[in-house]
This record gives C-alpha cells, sequence and structure tokens, in this order.
C-alpha cells in the first residue's frame, strides 16, 4: 500500500497480518509524518523512534516465523503522557514531573504491549488532566489539525489530535470529566469512556480517582473496539477494577439499531448550545431513527447541578492525589533551607496555575467546618445524577446527546475565564459523576468546517450497545468523518511555535 497513514488502526492491522506491508514499513511512515507535521501541531511530548523501530523489527520477524499475531500486532499507537511508561518520559504535561523516566508500565501499556501494539511516543495533555483545550499543558499548546488557530479540547487533545492528523493509527487518552469525549468531538475523531472500573487505572497517574477512566481515541468506530477489547478486563493491582468479562465488541457492527429505544435528554438542547451543533446532533438522532431506533424524549433533572458537583468532587480528589509531589521522592526538586520551604518552592515552581487553583479550591472544600457544605453536598447530588440516569435507562437503552454544547473554540478564548472553560464540560460531566460509559463520534461539520461530535451513553457495563449505534451511525452516515487537511495547507501563524516549550528529552519535529 502507498501510505500506511491513510488507514485505520483496525485495517492496517489486517493487512500486517497478511504481511501485505510490514510493520517496519508502517511505523517509519507514521514517524515520517510525525517529523513532517507536528511542528505545527505539537501533538507530541516525546517520540521514541529507536524503540519504536525496533519493536516493529521484532514484530516483523515474529510475523515472519509463523508466530500468531496479537490482536494490536504492529500497529503504531501512542499514549497521552498520563500513562506510566517503563524507560519512556513521563510528565503528565507538568514541570514538576519533567525528567521522570518510569521503572515500569501501567496495565494500560502492558496490554498494548502484549497484543504487539508499537509505541511511537507520549502525546501533549492538559497538566495532570485538568483543562478542556489543552492550553494548561506546561510544554505549550496543541493545535487542532482543522484549524490551527483552534484548540484540540482537554485534557487529551494530544491524543484527539495526533489520530485526527494521522500521526499514529490510535491513541490512549484518559476521561474524568469528558477528557476523551470532548477532543475527539473537537477534532473529528471517535472517543470512548468506557463504564468506571472497565479499564484498569494502574500506571495512571491519578487526578480524581474517582472518577478516571482509560480508553481509546481511533479514526473510526472498528478501531476503538479493538482497542477497548485489548486493555479492558479485570487487574487485581486496581482495587477499582471490575471483574467482568469483555466482549467482543467488534461483533456490534452490522447488527443495526432495529428494536432499540434512544433516549434524547430535553437538559442538553437547551441554553448555551450552540445552533450549528444542534442542528448536526439532531439530523444524527434522525438518522439513528431512520435505520430503525425507536427515540423517546427522557429527563435528567439534575443536570443543571453536574458542573458544581463535578468541580467541588475532582478538586478536592486532585488536592489528595496531588499532595505526593513535593520535590523529595522524584520529578521537580527546588532546593531551600528547611524542608518546608523546599515542599512550597518545588510546588511553586513545578504546578502551573490551574493546577494550583485546583489543589486550592479542593482543599478549601474539604476544611473542617466545610466538608459537608461542599465536598458532602456534591457527594449528594452524585447520587441524585445516578438516579436520573437509572429512571432515564428504564425507557430507553441508550441517550444520544451533543458532546460538546461548541465546536472547537479559539486559542486563548477562555483562558481568562475559568467558569467558561469548565462550562465545555456541560454535557460530559455527568457521565463520569455517574460510573457510565460514553463515546463521541463525528456527526457531521459546521459552515466553517469544525466538527461536531454526537454523544452516545448507555447503562454500566452496556459498551457493546454503543457500538451497535455507533458503528450502524457510522454506515448510515459515511460523510460525517473525513481527514483534515495537512497543516500545511492551513493558513495562520502558528507555524513552528506549536514546538515552543517542548518537554525535556522530547524529539523535536520539524515543520516541513
Amino acid at each position: 500500500m502507498s501510505d500506511p497513514t491513510t488507514v485505520g488502526a483496525a485495517e492496517l492491522r489486517e493487512r500486517i497480518a497478511r504481511r501485505e506491508l510490514s510493520s517496519v514499513e508502517a511505523t517509519r511512515a507514521y514517524l515520517d509524518r510525525i517529523a513532517r507535521r507536528d511542528g505545527r501541531l505539537h501533538a507530541f511530548l516525546h517520540v521514541d523512534e529507536e524503540g519504536a523501530l525496533a519493536r516493529a523489527a521484532a514484530i516483523d520477524a515474529a510475523l515472519a516465523r509463523g508466530e500468531a499475531p496479537g490482536p494490536l500486532a504492529g500497529v503504531p499507537v501512542a499514549l497521552k503522557d498520563i500513562f506510566v511508561t517503563r524507560g519512556i518520559p513521563t510528565t503528565c504535561g507538568s514541570r514538576i514531573l519533567a525528567g521522570w523516566v518510569p521503572p515500569y508500565d501501567g496495565t494500560a501499556a502492558t496490554r498494548l504491549r502484549a497484543a504487539g501494539a508499537v509505541l511511537l511516543g507520549k502525546l501533549n495533555m492538559d497538566e495532570f488532566a485538568m483543562g478542556s483545550s489543552n492550553e494548561n499543558s506546561a510544554f505549550g499548546p496543541t493545535r487542532n489539525p482543522w484549524d490551527l488557530q483552534r484548540v484540540p479540547g482537554g485534557s487529551s487533545g494530544g491524543s484527539a489530535a495526533a489520530v485526527a492528523a494521522s500521526l499514529c493509527a490510535l491513541a490512549l487518552g484518559t476521561d474524568t470529566g469528558g477528557s476523551i469525549r470532548q477532543p475527539a468531538s473537537l477534532c473529528g475523531v471517535v472517543g470512548i469512556k468506557p463504564t468506571y472500573g472497565r479499564v484498569s487505572r494502574y500506571g495512571v497517574i491519578a487526578f480524581a480517582s474517582s472518577l478516571d477512566q482509560v480508553g481509546p481515541l481511533g479514526r473510526g468506530v472498528a478501531d476503538c473496539a479493538l482497542a477497548l477489547e485489548v486493555i479492558a478486563g479485570h487487574d487485581p493491582r486496581d482495587a477499582t477494577s471490575l471483574p467482568a468479562p469483555v466482549p467482543r465488541y467488534r461483533d456490534a457492527a452490522g447488527r443495526g439499531v432495529r428494536g432499540l429505544r434512544v433516549g434524547v435528554p430535553t437538559e442538553y438542547f437547551g441554553a448555551g448550545l450552540d445552533p450549528e451543533v444542534a442542528a448536526a446532533v439532531t439530523a444524527a438522532i434522525e438518522s439513528l431513527r431512520a435505520a430503525g431506533a425507536a427515540v423517546v424524549s427522557v429527563s435528567l433533572p439534575h443536570t443543571e447541578y453536574a458542573i458544581a458537583a463535578y468541580y467541588l468532587i475532582c478538586t478536592a480528589e486532585a488536592s489528595s492525589n496531588l499532595a505526593r509531589y513535593d520535590g523529595v521522592r522524584y520529578g521537580l526538586r527546588v532546593e531551600r533551607p528547611t524542608l518546608q520551604g523546599t515542599y512550597r518552592a518545588t510546588r511553586a515552581a513545578g504546578f502551573g496555575p490551574e493546577v494550583k487553583r485546583r489543589i486550592m479550591l479542593g482543599t478549601y472544600a474539604l476544611r473542617a467546618g466545610y466538608y459537608d457544605e461542599y465536598y458532602r453536598k456534591a457527594q449528594c447530588v452524585r447520587t441524585l445524577v445516578r438516579e436520573d440516569f437509572r429512571r432515564a435507562f428504564e425507557r430507553c437503552d441508550l441517550l444520544a446527546t451533543p458532546t460538546s454544547p461548541l465546536p472547537a473554540f479559539r486559542l486563548g478564548e477562555k483562558v481568562a475565564d475559568p467558569l467558561a472553560m469548565y462550562l465545555c464540560d456541560a454535557y460530559t460531566t455527568s457521565c463520569n459523576l455517574a460510573g457510565l460509559p460514553g463515546m463521541s463520534l463525528p456527526c457531521g461539520f459546521t459552515a466553517a468546517g469544525l466538527p461536531v461530535g454526537l454523544q452516545l451513553l448507555g447503562r454500566p457495563l452496556e459498551e457493546e450497545t454503543i457500538f451497535r449505534a455507533a458503528f450502524a451511525y457510522e454506515a448510515a452516515a459515511p460523510g460525517s468523518a473525513r481527514r483534515p487537511p495537512d497543516p500545511d495547507a492551513l493558513t495562520g501563524a502558528a507555524g513552528a511555535a506549536g514546538t515552543a516549550g517542548a518537554a525535556p528529552a522530547a524529539t523535536a519535529a520539524e515543520p516541513t
């Protein structure tokens, strides 16, 4: 094949398994594309060229010996820089972890390697996964492949941009309040947040432990189905991991939606929703109806309180989780004459403004005298949100909503207004509060050519139903997903500025 970067992960794996091309050829094609294109996008923080080519050669040798290929044998993938990876720098988008090279792999990375995947490197992200635009990265923002002056979404913005721009065949991200689905929507790719506990969090740097979840981003539904099959499943090293069997999600293809009941929550189509987004999502829902699904109206009355509850819970958990970054055990250390002084100086220099903001908010909410008023009350609202979904699913099999109220906005547009930025998660945080599976898939474009995402939400552990509807919609509306132009074809002053502030030890990708 002429260009391995033009096909998705599932198809590429089949071609490598049939020996139509080698994994080395595919890997080299992606590395060359990263070198040519990522200077403008800044999706990667670290490229492991030597390790990727060595791994690809080992996969080719195994196939030549007649060994059975793994589910992702030879497929080039990349990981959000929140995943611990043995021998590869892991920064979590923060200067407080600059230069840290983990001595072990987390479960997600271990399962990808066992499946034969080739790890290209680590992807840019909002610092400690705190953000909705990727502008909070300590190493400079990632840019949206559809418009270099716009954000890719966050916090898995590097993952979504890299997949959209064909810099990797598949990527992993994490989703605490929409951090897979929102950037997938803004970059025009498919991304799924599984049920809480479906994928192990062992080796994932914690932001908010009761909300974080791992999931894949791909160019098509089949890519995400294949990846989720690989990374899902019980892990005794994660106390929240569920001992539930993992279906073969790819088998949902072709089953159609006839007989499924699709709920449309009225609260997700009110004030603040961009008209072009509303039109595209409504058309997508009508496409599901035309394919045989029954569409019913449902209500999630506590949706309006979800953002407030989410930002109390996640900041409280972040305050606890981030206490470990003290400059003593690993990462940045700013020496001062006293231990307390070293703590203060290290954290002041290592954390960015948004991380500091959330630590302070969370610490305040957990203080004696405020705990019941804020954190405990937020957990009560979380229960009400979960009950809303339970009642809605008595009337339907899955829910269809917009993923984001807005298409990709301009870089810098919301940085000075944290509340406006937080409201970008208005349609995604409830899913995390309830621990539900959710997917975003492309469903059209605005007049300016910016992608729009359709969000599908399911009952706990019913990812298969989501995949069934997603496959059906993808088949019915193949034009809803298309490839963005190469960065050189876009106008704007991004230039090579995308590489500014690149992480230490990163392999620089030069602009064309």
